[in-house]
Order: structure tokens, then C-alpha cells, then sequence
């Protein structure tokens, strides 16, 4: 049976410091706080892209920010994108990726 999901949120963190080891340092925690909420994500090169419940979503969208400034990042920066169906079955990431990983 396929599993069928309200929303699919991808966020890309953008922290606003001086180096690239900082950029993936903090980056890698943002993820670290993502995949710790058990939502099902997928980690691309440009941003992450989560599924589940839209509030549960919007809420890790958040977070995001705060987890990078508690970091060490004094500002971030942040785009999301933001598939919403009320009553389920927007694409999955699978749907959307599996193909192209064979």
C-alpha cells in the first residue's frame, strides 16, 4: 500500500559565516536536528526534503533557524518550498528520485 503524506517541505540552510567548514559544520547539525524528529527526509546537495504532517513540517522549518544560530551562526539564511494537500498524496520523495538512483 503506498504511503500517502499531507506535505513535502525541502529547506535549504543557508549560514551566513566566513568559511565552508563552517557553512557544512552547521549544516550537518541542521540535518542531525532533522532526521532526530523521525520524519522521512532525503538530503540533496542544494537542501533537504522532508514528508509528513504539515504542522509537524512547519514546526522543523522553525527550528531549522534556531539549531543553526545555537550553532554559532549569527544570521541565516533560509528558502523553503512547501507542496500542501489537505487530504494526502502529494508526490513522495521516492516517487520524485527513486528512478533516477538504480
Amino acid at each position: 500500500m503506498k504511503e500517502e503524506f499531507p506535505a513535502s517541505v525541502a529547506i535549504q540552510v543557508l549560514p551566513q559565516v566566513g568559511t565552508d567548514e563552517e557553512v557544512v559544520r552547521i549544516v550537518d547539525e541542521v540535518i542531525a536536528y532533522i532526521k532526530s524528529t523521525g520524519v522521512n527526509y532525503y538530503v540533496g546537495p542544494f537542501e533537504t526534503t522532508m514528508e509528513g504532517d504539515y504542522e509537524q513540517l512547519m514546526e522543523i522549518v522553525k527550528q531549522c533557524q534556531y539549531i543553526a544560530v545555537k550553532a554559532g551562526c549569527p544570521q541565516v539564511a533560509s528558502y523553503v518550498k512547501i507542496s500542501y494537500k489537505p487530504q494526502g498524496g502529494v508526490l513522495t520523495i521516492a516517487q520524485k528520485v527513486t528512478k533516477y538512483h538504480r
